[in-house]
């Protein structure tokens, strides 16, 4: 028995870009194969690999494009993920890169002296930045804010994401994940 789920498909907006990139868009094999079957999508490329049903024999696709345009959200939602893809999974008192596990948010100002839970007062830090500050303001605890804290727009955390490919990147995705990217010479 062959197992397709090493082969998801790079779901494209109807104007040819990921509708994400961190997370990458992308659909298990079975979802693609029913977007193509229920025509709301356009295959771009195709894997090796064939899919049969009693009818009839389908490639899986790589890379899908919706028929349909989807505007991007104006206002992204406010999660702990997004706020450290804002901050680029840095502590925004050290500087130091982390892995999602090992980070948590800080309030810039304190719960504790009123501070909200809000874009424009949590930034990203990592753990011993975090109890380093506790409740206090970041010029008492001796700490400076490598950047203020404020509301992203979608766009910036998309370009952000651009910066952190994931793991397994198919050949068929690249023209469509760095088009932006030079050239190299023939």
């Amino acid at each position: 028995m062959v197992v397709f789920d090493s082969h998801p498909a790079l779901v494209l907006n109807a104007d040819f870009r990921p509708l994400s990139y961190f997370p990458l868009s992308l659909w298990s094999w079975q979802d693609a194969i029913r977007a193509v079957v229920s025509e709301r999508v356009t295959v771009v490329s195709e894997y090796d690999r064939v899919v049969h049903s009693p009818r009839h024999a389908l490639r899986l696709p790589s890379v899908i494009s919706l028929k349909q345009y989807v505007p991007g959200g104006r206002k992204p939602a406010f999660t702990r993920f997004n706020v450290f893809l804002r901050d680029r999974f840095s502590c925004q008192y050290c500087g130091g890169w982390f892995p999602t596990q090992d980070l948590t948010f800080d309030h810039v100002v304190p719960r504790s002296r009123g501070g909200a839970t809000t874009w424009g007062n949590v930034v990203t830090a990592c753990s011993p930045c975090n109890l380093k500050k506790g409740s206090l303001m970041p010029h008492e605890a001796g700490m400076a804010l490598l950047s203020h804290p404020a509301q992203p727009s979608t766009y910036q955390l998309q370009e952000n994401g651009r910066g952190f490919p994931p793991d397994h990147l198919h050949q068929s995705w690249r023209d469509f994940l760095y088009w932006d990217s030079e050239l190299e010479p023939f």
